[in-house]
């Protein structure tokens, strides 16, 4: 998890080894299904569906690749059955911890879920109990790139003229914030005017955060992230761990 800025929840950097990248097409093509079973194939009239095709694209998903998982799912539709379930629990010292899985068998997803949990020195709670410490936001990754340097101020007024809510200069990348409601339209209007994110989506933000001092905490709250981040069906994982 990036630690750079406030906003520590968000992995703006792409992690780079094949096991890695494997996951993470496997969770847009997941994504992929539900948005085309939701609505349709045509990503002209289906919003998610664009939104899930700029997640791919930013991944390096392989144009081919994107096209046969939407034939697949167009094809499938009745086949298409998975689930959006959100898991919520404390981790050590009672770090709060949001678990969003794309599942096939909700009883395989709980199971794995409770596991890490409990292997990671935390428990697993009810539906609520941490989701109320966090601001749900559109979240919007633009690099700064040492060869072709972008204008600030630009920028920062293209997504404000769009429906940004924020605009942050970090030493990596601008981060631009937005309403849930509004992320689709100023991430379309940003990439129309020639910016490219590097990752883009709606997350997750905590209001506050929780810091570790204990070295074992430290290691269970590691573990508890690693075996999550390790299993195919969760989609995202959001903290509020002080890094």
């Amino acid at each position: 998890m990036s630690g750079h800025s406030k906003f520590a929840n968000i992995k703006h950097k792409k992690e780079k080894n094949d096991a890695a990248k494997g996951k993470i097409f496997t969770v847009i093509g997941k994504e992929i299904a539900i948005a085309v079973k939701a609505g349709g194939a045509n990503p002209d009239s289906n919003s998610k569906l664009r939104d899930v095709i700029a997640k791919a694209k930013s991944n390096n998903m392989p144009n081919d690749t994107i096209e046969r998982s939407i034939k697949k799912a167009a094809g499938n539709l009745s086949a298409v059955n998975y689930e959006s379930i959100r898991y919520e629990g404390y981790g050590p010292r009672g770090v709060a911890v949001i678990v969003d899985v794309l599942t096939d068998n909700k009883n395989r997803s709980a199971a794995n879920v409770r596991a890490a949990f409990t292997k990671g020195g935390g428990n697993m709670g009810t539906t609520g109990c941490v989701s109320f410490m966090f601001d749900e936001k559109g979240q919007i990754i633009i690099p700064k790139d040492e060869d072709e340097e972008i204008d600030e101020e630009e920028l920062m007024m293209a997504a404000l003229d769009a429906g940004a809510e924020d605009f942050l200069s970090e030493d990596d990348c601008f981060e631009i914030i937005t309403d849930p409601d509004d992320f689709s339209s100023v991430r379309e209007a940003l990439e129309a005017a020639g910016y490219e994110p590097e990752e883009a989506e709606i997350t997750m933000i905590p209001q506050t955060y929780t810091e570790l001092t204990d070295e074992d905490d430290i290691k269970k709250m590691n573990k508890l992230l690693d075996m999550l981040d390790e299993d195919d069906d969760v989609k995202n994982v959001y903290h509020n761990l002080d890094e």
